[in-house]
This record gives structure tokens, C-alpha cells and sequence, in this order.
């Protein structure tokens, strides 16, 4: 009488073999290739449209701009609505903020770009006081995407 042993070993559910056909690694490998690249152009995406403009002018005049594709492009828009002679900050990826002195809202002004929307709040309600505002407010802010 004759046996034959099996040597193979017993898998628990769930387990997989750790030798898995050439074929079925190939698909593997593509599937991870597919998502990779999906998440790589998320990103692009994303980061394309992250440019951001600020105008800031005589007594409280202001025009934003953001999420704009380029900083040329979010520059204009945001000088087209500022009325008066306005000067322009672009922001990517952050926040700006235009504070104005309540007391006399054509005095004292500040303005900042920084990264987070809290520490430009702060920057330019700061920068308003440091130019003699007594009363200094946040007339207006904006953020680009991630900002």
C-alpha cells in the first residue's frame, strides 16, 4: 500500500500564498501604477488652482481675488474691483487680511500675507496700529485653496 504525504501547508482564512502567479502580479503592480497617478494628478489639481490676489486702497477700499490659476490673473481680477489707486499683494497657498483704523478709515491701514488665516489677522491688525491707527478692524480677508 502506498501514501503520499501532502506537504502543503494548511492557510488559516484570510491568509493569502506568498507566491502568487506572474499574471496576477503584473495586475497588482498596475493597479497600484493607476492609483498613484490618480492621486498624483489630485494634487496637480488642487495646487493649479491655488493663486490668490489682495488690493488695497485709500479709505478702506479693497478687492480679492482667489483659487485663481495664476497670480497675473487673480492680480487683475482682485484690481478691478478695488476702486481708487489700489496696490496689489498676490498670496499662493495663504491667507490676507486688510485691517482699517475705525477712527478714521482713510488713516492708519495694514495688511498682511501669511500662511494660516489667524496669523494674518493678527500681522495686519498689527502693521495698522504700528502706523498710528487707534482703532484698528479687519476690513476684509481672503484665502486661496490650502491657505
Amino acid at each position: 500500500m502506498e501514501t503520499t504525504a501532502d506537504y502543503s501547508p494548511r492557510r488559516l482564512p484570510g491568509e493569502f500564498p506568498l507566491i502568487v502567479s506572474t499574471a496576477a502580479a503584473q495586475r497588482r503592480a498596475l493597479v497600484v501604477l493607476v492609483l498613484t497617478v490618480a492621486l498624483m494628478g489630485t494634487r496637480f489639481v488642487t495646487q493649479s488652482w491655488a493663486a490668490g490676489a489682495f488690493a488695497m486702497g485709500k479709505c478702506g477700499a479693497y478687492g480679492q481675488a482667489y483659487d485663481y490659476a495664476g497670480e497675473g490673473e487673480a492680480r487683475a481680477a482682485a484690481m478691478k474691483q478695488c476702486k481708487g489707486d489700489c496696490t496689489a499683494v498676490t498670496m499662493k497657498h495663504a491667507c490676507a487680511a486688510f485691517a482699517v483704523d475705525m477712527a478714521n478709515p482713510c488713516g492708519a491701514h495694514g495688511y498682511a500675507v501669511r500662511p494660516h488665516i489667524s496669523t494674518s489677522l493678527n500681522a495686519a491688525t498689527r502693521e495698522c496700529y504700528k502706523f498710528g491707527g487707534k482703532e484698528c478692524v479687519i476690513r476684509a480677508w481672503a484665502c486661496d485653496a490650502k491657505g
